[in-house]
């Protein structure tokens, strides 16, 4: 309930931002001319070889329009139920990570590609007429198509990599979790939805989230034990020890040490 709720209340502030045409047009040649100065505009270039393959750039338009919320929420909902030590730690640094690129929308006000006026970019929403593409279209008006900078399918899916690297167990799922974000950012990139520096800045904007997770828990999101530690003692018949309180980093080694050590004892039992 909260996660829809959080989700719901992400959508109302993103799409109350006003939109800033003038702002976000200039803001966008500013980004695309000085990615030309550093030589790293690629998007155009991208744009134009996929948004010309029809059985490709559908699927790609839908990919932008659904999969950074089903995926994100998957997660999340796999590490409530899974990793309940981890969960507070990891949902707080989507939380910062997302309510900083909702000060970006706000402060600066940026045009995706497609829509840069001369930009010469192919709007391959509007050309292949995907089906529920909220920023183009006769639902254009309803979203707000200014807000660019910082990428949060980048931020998300991203965030999404990192959570199912560090904490999966089967290699080939670990390493589907790192493609995922590289696949969002050839996405967003072939359907000129954002610029590589808005890939950036939703990078930035998750280490920040992170970084302020680990200050406020004490240590990083995926150190702490897959289950609470008071939780663990209960389960385990464990008595609790004043000295060594269910937050107090001794306590928090202690229960790592003995997950891994199960997981080992795990392990040999299999083979």
């Amino acid at each position: 309930m909260l996660i829809a709720f959080s989700y719901w209340l992400y959508s109302v502030i993103r799409n109350a931002v006003p939109e800033q045409e003038t702002a976000a047009q200039h803001n966008a040649r500013a980004i695309h001319g000085f990615e030309k100065l550093l030589h790293f505009d690629a998007e155009r270039a991208v744009n134009h070889a996929v948004g010309s393959v029809h059985w490709l750039i559908v699927p790609m338009n839908y990919y932008y329009t659904s999969l950074h919320f089903v995926f994100t929420i998957a997660v999340l909902v796999w590490l409530f139920r899974w990793h309940p030590g981890r969960y507070a730690a990891a949902r707080t640094a989507l939380f910062v990570t997302t309510g900083l690129a909702l000060v970006g929308f706000y402060v600066f006000p940026l045009a995706p590609p497609r829509l840069m006026a001369g930009g010469g970019f192919i709007d391959t929403v509007a050309v292949n007429h995907t089906v529920a593409a909220f920023d183009s279209g006769s639902t254009a008006g309803a979203f707000n198509q200014y807000a660019a900078m910082p990428s949060m399918h980048i931020g998300w899916s991203a965030w999404v990599g990192v959570t199912v690297w560090c904490l999966a167990r089967n290699r080939w799922i670990r390493v589907l979790g790192l493609l995922y974000p590289v696949g969002t950012l050839v996405v967003i990139i072939s359907t000129a939805n954002h610029f590589l520096l808005d890939a950036a800045g939703g990078l930035v904007c998750l280490a920040a989230g992170f970084g302020a997770s680990a200050a406020l828990y004490g240590r990083w999101a995926f150190r702490f034990p897959r289950i609470p530690v008071q939780e663990r003692r209960v389960a385990y018949g464990q008595a609790v020890d004043a000295d060594r309180r269910p937050n107090s980093p001794v306590a928090l080694n202690e229960a790592a040490a003995a997950e891994r050590k199960d997981e080992r004892a795990g392990a040999r039992r299999i083979t």
